[in-house]
């Protein structure tokens, strides 16, 4: 690899590398992923081994990471304690992970795919608060519905009308919505005209269907009516049909309904102008000291998982491109020496802190099945409330509560209830679970930060992510509106129990008290910021167009680009960023 130069050199082959490789190398240009994982994904008999190891748990890993098998020359991080590579400071812990294979941690996601909201780019000018971005709603709306094609997504434009998100003239979604689930319309209907007061006045429960990169029915009103063709599941053309229901979306989808990167990267492939080399690890950004230029990336190669590297190699290329998640990209710029006015490397650290609402129904919803969230209460997202406290989202739940149906399980046979006796409470409480998860926005903070430690390495030599992550009373704030305002009034009007235990910790969780009100916290997997961009180099890390400030040819893409997190999850934000730099990239190479 020292001897070619690729026009561009991406680092990563998750979701925001894999499209922007797609739109580089449609336009002819010869682009190179470097994907420190393994590539075996993309193997149909690696990915049968996948649902093996969902099945048996096999692999010896906790979800969502369990089908995958651990790499220790590419360790990915787990929420669970003893976490063998992040390396948490506090005060609290960052218990969002990802996975570190081709496909990225798409091959895990849930796949809602929401688009942020236009006052989520001008938080500072609406309400005082963080910053704004360099970019309005307006001038990334192209790429949205672009990300949303490439991607898949099924939903309905008139359900997504809110708080000012608006679209093209005529716009469809490829595919049309989800089917609403029978605990979606059992909620729509006892909600009617309610609402909660919060600061600024009333605010309606609206629930909506979900957006999700998950094939459903084709749209034939797409593309000025020539309709969308669901894309099969790599290796298996006559798979990667429509969604059958599985309930398995997080951790995988058996028969690769859902969107993963994967996909892209194949047909990226097939254009003849990519070359996806796994198991190189990017270790240090070499740059030219005469010319400021990122002149090559240097990588560590390996054969086996968890053996030596056999090779320390550099990847050259025109333009550099880090496409890693927020966490991996900002250890790769600290371990290169990157430095810029801004100081803000590494900073900003976000995630959706998450609670989970537990209650029974006073019918009969059957949950678990179908994917496992196809409608939230989304008007909750925006509101002068902002001023006060984080916007939030809640989102229906398909698969009954956490951990069952096994804690039900065992709870009857504790109490010495067998027979038809056992059928018939096992029944009733398993069909009558209802749950809202909920997830709040939390502010950037230049205090949450990734950093390195020279004496924190891993099996390679490379340097750990150090963590130091904490919440703020605006986030803490929003929690208490949502179990003293919004749950009470979902309650009264549905008529459910409530079964919600705020005292006890749940794996993955950690228990808060703020203002004499304890609840669960859990992650959401949503990993933004530590390279936000900006107007200026002294803000920020990139500019609009995700140029690093300090290096004219090394650009960043991904979530971490994003300088507020809103109440969207990141992904198809992300998305639409990397094909927009993907853009700016081909003007830059003609």
């Amino acid at each position: 690899m020292e001897t070619r130069v690729f026009d561009v050199v991406i680092v990563g082959g998750g979701v925001s590398g894999a499209l922007a490789a797609l739109r580089l190398s449609r336009a002819g240009k010869q682009v190179l992923i470097l994907e420190a994982g393994v590539q075996d994904p993309e193997n149909p008999a690696n990915y049968e081994q996948f649902l093996k190891n969902f099945y048996t748990m096999g692999s010896g890993r906790s979800a969502p990471n369990g089908p995958y098998p651990a790499n220790p020359s590419a360790l990915s991080p787990s929420d669970a304690a003893g976490d063998p590579y992040f390396v948490q400071k506090g005060p609290q812990n960052f218990l969002s992970d990802y996975l570190r294979m081709l496909g990225g941690t798409t091959l895990h996601w849930q796949g809602t795919s929401i688009r942020m909201l236009p006052n989520d780019f001008r938080l500072q000018s609406s309400y005082g608060r963080a910053l704004d971005w360099p970019i309005s709603y307006d001038d990334l709306e192209p790429y949205y519905s672009a990300a949303e094609g490439e991607i898949g997504v099924c939903a309905n434009v008139e359900d997504q009308r809110i708080h000012g998100v608006h679209f093209a003239e005529g716009y469809v979604y490829p595919m049309q919505r989800m089917p609403q689930s029978l605990g979606d319309q059992f909620l729509m209907s006892r909600l009617g005209d309610a609402s909660i007061g919060l600061y600024g006045g009333q605010y309606p429960l609206r629930v909506v269907s979900m957006p999700v990169a998950r094939n459903a029915n084709p749209n034939p009103l797409y593309d000025g009516g020539k309709g969308y063709t669901p894309v099969g599941a790599v290796g298996f053309e006559s798979t990667g049909e429509r969604c059958q229901g599985n309930s398995s979306c997080t951790p995988l989808c058996p028969v690769q309904a859902k969107y993963n990167a994967l996909k892209t990267l194949t047909a990226a492939i097939r254009t003849g102008n990519l070359t996806v080399q796994s198991r190189s690890v990017a270790s240090k950004l070499k740059i030219d000291p005469a010319s400021g230029r990122i002149s090559g990336v240097e990588y560590k190669r390996y054969e086996v998982p968890g053996g030596p590297a056999v090779a320390t190699e550099v990847a050259l290329g025109t333009i550099v491109v880090l496409a890693a998640n927020a966490v991996e990209n900002a250890t790769l710029l600290l371990a290169s020496g990157i430095t810029d006015k801004s100081g803000q490397v590494g900073r900003n650290l976000m995630d959706h802190p998450y609670i989970n609402l537990f209650a029974l129904a006073p019918q009969r919803v059957y949950p678990f099945r179908g994917p496992d969230t196809t409608s939230g209460v989304e008007s909750l997202r925006d509101g002068k409330f902002r001023e006060r406290h984080a916007a939030f989202r809640g989102g229906m739940g398909n698969w009954g509560w956490s951990g069952e149906p096994a804690t039900t399980v065992s709870e009857l046979l504790a109490q010495g209830r067998f027979g038809r006796e056992f059928r018939s409470l096992l029944h009733d409480r398993l069909t009558r679970m209802f749950k809202i998860g909920t997830m709040i926005e939390q502010l950037p903070n230049p205090e949450n930060r990734v950093s390195i430690d020279p004496n924190i390495t891993d099996i390679l030599g490379n340097h750990r992510p150090v963590l130091t992550y904490s919440y703020d009373e605006y986030t803490y704030d929003a929690a208490l509106a949502i179990i003293g305002v919004f749950w009470p009034k979902i309650l009264e009007r549905s008529g459910m129990e409530d079964r919600t235990d705020f005292q006890t910790a749940r794996p993955g969780t950690q228990v808060v008290t703020h203002k004499g009100q304890t609840f669960n916290l859990a992650g959401s997997g949503h990993l933004v910021g530590t390279h936000r961009m900006g107007n200026s180099p002294t803000v920020s890390v990139t500019d609009a167009n995700l140029r690093t400030w300090a290096h004219s040819n090394l650009y960043v893409v991904g979530p971490g680009s994003m300088v507020t997190i809103g109440t969207s999850n990141p992904t198809l934000t992300a998305a639409a960023l990397s094909i927009r730099a993907a853009d700016h990239i081909l003007k830059e190479l003609r």
